[in-house]
């Protein structure tokens, strides 16, 4: 019997749980003068691929379809068939079983196959909630420790050779290259047609062992973008499912400073989202565990996301321990030896992280030394922009609205053209921040910010 990955991802998308989508068909079964009594192992033993009997399919579909705002049919949720035949969305027959440990690599690409799909089908549609707890933090234990994946070689009909790996990183390079000068809202789209018309027939083809850690490496990094540029658009739900995905295949491909730089990506949501001692938590897990689980430039900016969430809960201490910590990991960073992906820890990222830390423990001299050697480093644009958001704040706080103001006319003309949802967040705190002084020139300042924020995108 198939697993029902279609099923397993909208019970995800939803943020149902099993035990309550049984008692959701249950009650609307009783609605309709029909009798049910399923609970959570039923649920469970169609997500294994059973399908129910009865008007149950055509329940599951109502129910989900009201959660997530669109109409599902049987095909949608892996039951198009009769009672007892297998899902419509087939597994592929890796080499690891069924139950070769939580997250079994066959089942797991057809999971993420399938959510792939399901964010191109539904771009539009809301994404879903975020995971908190344990299940927000269970993927980066995955990845910390056994079991490994003894063998990804796989058995399909199209034969992945070197070249269709090459291509993959081409295009992680180039869908990077997007995000940075035209945002996530823009990018996003096209990262996940990508990811479901080449890296999905890509991970159901035949390859080997080697070929197959190839594979997942870039289709991780891949996944990674996707999960950026879902972030960037505010959609946090679908950002971790990525970021969580591009973990799974870190993992697979044996690559640990990889997955290593996934556990960041999550480090620095969490900082977002304001959880900082999941941040703190997840950073440890590349920091302290032995082995290479990170790079210098990733060391530089693991210690310096960290400095800012104890400086969140008011530990001094620490947050200057991560401080030194990450200026000098910065010093032994050399760029020709560092993966492709940590090529965004440039010249002034640790000072811009660095001041930021200082402004929330209120060193305020210190905090503008850091900003302003940012803002001079070079950059991509959308770091130019994050630099001079940071500067315009530290300057506000330091008593010169005056030039607090021509930072920030620089970083409006700089935003000019980029679609990110979390750029125009902090653009509208800098904006807020401005009309608190008095003024002409920071009147003009916030007035500018407010015309680039009115255009749609």
């Amino acid at each position: 019997m198939e697993p029902n990955s279609q099923l397993d991802v909208l019970l995800d998308q939803s943020g149902i749980s099993r035990a309550g989508l049984a008692m959701r068909v249950n009650r609307l079964g009783a609605e309709q003068n029909v009798t049910l009594r399923y609970d959570h192992t039923a649920v469970a033993r169609w997500v294994k691929g059973q399908r129910p009997r009865g008007r149950v399919p055509e329940l599951i579909c109502e129910i989900l379809g009201a959660r997530l705002e669109r109409a599902l049919t049987l095909a949608d949720i892996g039951m198009a068939g009769p009672p007892g035949s297998p899902p419509t969305s087939p597994r592929p027959s890796g080499a690891d079983g069924e139950e070769d440990g939580p997250a079994p690599l066959g089942r797991f690409v057809e999971r993420a196959a399938v959510s792939w799909r399901s964010d191109e089908l539904h771009a539009q549609a809301p994404g879903p909630s975020l995971l908190t707890g344990a299940a927000a933090v269970a993927p980066v234990w995955e990845w910390e420790n056994p079991p490994d994946d003894v063998d990804v070689s796989h058995r399909g009909k199209r034969e992945v050779s070197d070249v269709d790996v090459e291509l993959l990183h081409a295009a992680r390079g180039h869908y990077e290259h997007l995000y940075r000068n035209a945002g996530g809202v823009a990018t996003r789209p096209r990262v996940v047609h990508f990811l479901t018309g080449e890296v999905t027939p890509l991970l159901r083809g035949d390859y080997d062992d080697g070929t197959g850690r190839e594979l997942c490496r870039a289709a991780g990094a891949l996944a990674a973008v996707g999960g950026i540029c879902a972030y960037d658009a505010d959609e946090q739900g679908l950002a971790q499912r990525y970021f969580h995905q591009a973990l799974r295949l870190a993992k697979a491909s044996g690559d640990r400073p990889f997955g290593g730089y996934v556990v960041s990506l999550l480090v620095n949501q969490a900082l977002y989202l304001r959880d900082n001692r999941r941040a703190i938590a997840c950073a440890e897990a590349v920091l302290r565990t032995p082995g290479p689980h990170s790079t210098p430039a990733l060391a530089t900016d693991l210690y310096a996301m960290q400095a800012k969430a104890y400086a969140r809960i008011g530990d001094r201490r620490s947050a200057h321990d991560c401080m030194r910590s990450a200026e000098n990991c910065s010093t032994r960073i050399r760029p020709e030896e560092e993966p492709e992906e940590t090529d965004y820890v440039q010249p002034g990222l640790v000072q811009v992280r660095l001041a930021e830390a200082l402004l929330v423990l209120g060193e305020l001299d210190p905090a503008r030394r850091y900003a302003e050697e940012a803002a001079r480093a070079p950059a991509h644009v959308r770091g130019r922009v994050n630099r001079l958001v940071t500067l315009t704040g530290v300057e506000l706080r330091t008593g010169s609205p005056e030039r607090a103001a021509e930072t920030a006319v620089r970083m409006a003309d700089q935003a000019q053209g980029i679609e990110s949802q979390l750029l125009r967040q902090r653009m509208r705190q800098v904006r807020e921040s401005l009309l608190r002084h008095p003024g002409t020139p920071v009147a003009k300042a916030a007035e500018l910010i407010e015309e680039t924020l009115r255009v749609p995108f």
